[in-house]
Formats: structure tokens, sequence, C-alpha cells
């Protein structure tokens, strides 16, 4: 039996209301101090748990709502990497500003809680549901700067590298696990980006083997959760780029499928199925006995809503290849993965969170 213990469930982040812009943008330009930002993001996780929770969510989380990018703000947290604004190894649609990439400028460690604080306020805030933390997985230090972005006089040896950030994550999911973190999420979207044919020609061009990207960014990740306690929930999510309702990569997801649903060692992947680009279900047939796959056939980058009669007739054709028992719903993605947001209305968001639940109370239950 999966160790997963439901079937309908959101990836992460939520879209913020203007208040919370404003009031980040103000603290941005030094005209509101932490201590009232923080006051406004308190108030605004509350909401948000407040109506995931009235949704009918099992599992809920911060928005992340105290971040400018899903990823950017944890591993800045970590010592020894910053930011850099670099040209992505593939531009996203259209035009615009680009998300920065990771840089490992010194040597990594950990300085200290990173996001323990915001999930103890999350903890606080859920009364009827499991709290979840998310967190981008280690490979994210990595995929898009690679090699080049990891100093040299840091790091003459890349493997000392991989070393360092397994141990700083290891400390920050102790320190999340010490607060009360019994649902961890990490997301790396590197494990869906390997499957594109074009980003792995990238790869190879950079002088890196994409299928042995695919083994160390799982190798990674199963170091940091190596031995963890036994009712610690882990989850991994994995999509093709979401910035601005855009996206990066193509591709379905056969090329690492063995080596990842085989052999990553959590207990359910978030898997992006919303459209044509995300290929068909019959990788899924290489996912791990006691293993869920979180079906995202919901998506968060347009507005329209989704038939719940096909969802189902999508449902039924993933059990051909894992028991429905070991299947979930969710959205595709995080409907803000920065603090840009989509292109849809808070009041669509949570009607797709509620499709999410009533869909999947009518195919596996209450």
């Amino acid at each position: 039996m999966p160790r997963f213990p439901h079937h309908a469930d959101m990836v992460g982040s939520l879209l913020r209301s203007r208040q919370l812009i404003d009031a980040r943008a103000a603290r941005s330009a030094g005209a509101m101090s932490a201590d009232d930002l923080r006051s406004i993001e308190d108030a605004a996780v509350a909401d948000a748990v407040r109506r995931q929770e009235d949704v009918g969510l099992p599992a809920v989380t911060d928005g992340e709502f105290r971040r400018d990018w899903w990823h950017l703000d944890f591993l800045e947290g970590l010592g020894g990497m910053g930011t850099a604004e670099r040209a992505r190894p593939k531009d996203f649609s259209g035009e615009g500003e680009m998300p920065p990439i990771p840089v490992v400028d010194g040597t990594v460690h950990h300085r200290g809680a990173i996001f323990v604080d915001a999930y103890e306020h999350l903890h606080a805030c859920a009364t009827r549901s499991i709290p979840k933390i998310t967190i981008p997985g280690p490979g994210m230090a990595n995929l898009m700067g690679g090699p080049a972005a990891i100093s040299g006089d840091a790091y003459p040896d890349k493997a000392k590298f991989w070393d360092d950030l397994v141990a700083a994550y290891r400390a920050e999911v102790e320190l999340l696990y010490s607060a009360g973190c019994r649902y961890l999420q990490m997301d790396d979207v590197g494990f869906a980006y390997l499957c594109d044919p074009d980003f792995r020609d990238q790869m190879v061009a950079r002088g890196e083997d994409p299928d042995e990207l695919v083994v160390t960014y799982r190798d990674a990740m199963n170091a940091v959760i190596a031995d963890r306690p036994a009712d610690l929930i882990v989850s991994t999510h994995m999509c093709r780029g979401n910035f601005r309702s855009r996206w990066v990569a193509s591709g379905g997801y056969e090329p690492i499928a063995e080596a990842v649903f085989g052999s990553l060692d959590v207990d359910a992947f978030f898997l992006e199925f919303d459209d044509d680009r995300s290929g068909g279900f019959e990788p899924l047939r290489h996912l791990a006995p006691g293993k869920t796959a979180v079906l995202g056939l919901v998506t968060t980058k347009t507005p329209h809503l989704e038939d719940p009669d096909r969802i189902k007739r999508q449902i039924e054709t993933a059990s051909q290849f894992v028991p429905a028992e070991r299947l979930a719903l969710s959205p595709q993605c995080g409907f803000s993965s920065s603090h840009h947001g989509n292109d849809i209305t808070e009041d669509q968001q949570w009607e797709k969170l509620r499709l999410v639940v009533d869909v999947a109370a009518d195919v596996w239950g209450s």
C-alpha cells in the first residue's frame, strides 16, 4: 500500500493578493519595515490556509507567499550560494524578465534555518489539514548554470560540491522535522527538462551527459532524505517550466522514467499531464511499488476550467499503468511559481482547486 495518505493535493504556490504584492514591493523599496511586512504575510498565509481547508484540501501550504521565486529564496539562504542574471539554456516563449540562475561562489554550507519560521507559522494556521512545506530539490542548484556556475576555487573537485550541498540540505530538513514538519516536498524541474530533446542537446553542448545528470540529481535527493523518520512524507514535483503562464520544455517522461520513477525514494511524484507537451501515461509503468503518481491534470496556466468527466477518463487511462489506489490528482504546477503570478485570477484558482477535490472525491471517495 502507498504511504502517501490522500488522493487530492496541490503543488505549492498560490497567487499573491494585491495587498501582499504591494507590501513586498514597499519593503523592497525601503518604504516598509520587516516587521510590518511579516505581519501582512502572516495574515495572508492564515487566510490562504483557511481557504484551502474550506475547499477541502487534506494538505495545505503557505502559498510560498514569503518568496520571490519558488527556488531561489531557499538556495540563496545557503552559505556559498548566490544568483546571477545569465542567459537561460532555452528561452521562455515571449519577451520580458528572465529568472536569475543559482551560482556557487563559495563553499556550500547550512548557515542557519531558512524556512523553519515560515513552516512554524503555517503549522500554527493549519487546524484541519497536514501542513506541507516546499523546497527546491538539490538538482536546482546546478541545472541552469552547470559546471561553469560552480566556483573552481571553492570546488576544484565537483564531487565535493555535491557532498556539501547534501549536508546543507540535510541540516535544514532536520530542523524542519524538529519544528513539526511531517510532509516535505522537493521540487525539481530538472527531471522533466531532461526529457526534452532540445534541452538534452544543450546539456551535451555544455559538456554534460543528460542521463548522468538525471542520476546525479536523483542520487543527491535520495541522499538528502536517506534514513528519514518513518513518519515524514516526502514528495517531489517536476514540471516543464511555469513563469507568467509560460513554459520551457516539452516531451514525455520516458527518458527519465526508469531511473527516477523506479529509484527515487520519495513517496509521491507530482507530475505534469495537463497538455500534449507532457506525453502519455505509459512511463508510469516504471513507478516503484508503494509510490504514488499525483496526476497534474488541471492546468494553472490558463483560466479554462477543465471538464470533470474528461479528468476521470484520464485517471482511468492512467490506471492501466498504475493501480488506481496509487494515483492522486492535483494541478500540474503551482499558481505562482514566482511573485509575478500566472494569467489567471484568484477566483479561478480556487475553482480549479475545488475541482481537484470534487473529482478526487468522486473517483476515490471522501
